[in-house]
């Protein structure tokens, strides 16, 4: 049985190359961006794209998987190494977002895993209007440990975000 780690990798690494496609993968990256705001169910073209990579048993992991493959679809630039709360945190330092920032992004991690796809959504949505890309391997793996009890993914989420926003502009990321 195959690892959720492994699945994770395999996963990415497909949309990935989707990216780095033709035409043809345009047309599969418009299926992935068919689920955002939707659930899987309501968006058969993303099924085919996701349904490949997940267990032969339903997982909690799963929805995270629908998720990030819509919103890769979206956001198609991955950047190896960059966590999403660099990547805001470095906006924000930057001035390239508003210190309202700062109570969105707390928003975020203070989400209900209900809630996570629209705060996001918004969240990736600041990365793409600043082409800024991210690592969907990372986000993927965080999302899948979202909810354990010791909040140790929020926390780094934390550390990476304010640690960013206050660094100096010449070692932003």
């Amino acid at each position: 049985m195959e690892k959720l780690e492994e699945r994770i990798n395999r996963f990415v690494g497909h949309l990935r190359h989707l990216a780095e496609g033709d035409g043809e993968n345009r047309g599969a990256l418009a299926d992935l961006r068919s689920g955002l705001g939707r659930a899987p169910a309501e968006s058969p073209r993303l099924l085919k794209h996701v349904v490949p990579f997940l267990g032969e048993r339903a997982h909690s992991a799963d929805r995270w998987f629908y998720l990030v493959g819509a919103l890769f679809g979206w956001h198609p630039r991955h950047e190896q190494g960059r966590s999403l709360a660099e990547g805001l945190g470095g906006l924000r330092q930057k001035g390239a977002i508003s210190d309202s920032a700062g109570a969105r992004f707390v928003a975020l991690i203070a989400s209900h895993p209900d809630d996570l796809p629209g705060r996001l959504r918004e969240a990736i949505g600041l990365l793409r209007s600043n082409d800024i890309g991210l690592d969907w391997f990372q986000l993927l793996h965080d999302l899948t440990q979202w909810t354990h009890p010791d909040g140790y993914i929020q926390l780094k989420w934390a550390r990476k975000f304010y640690r960013q926003a206050r660094a100096p502009e010449n070692n932003a990321a």
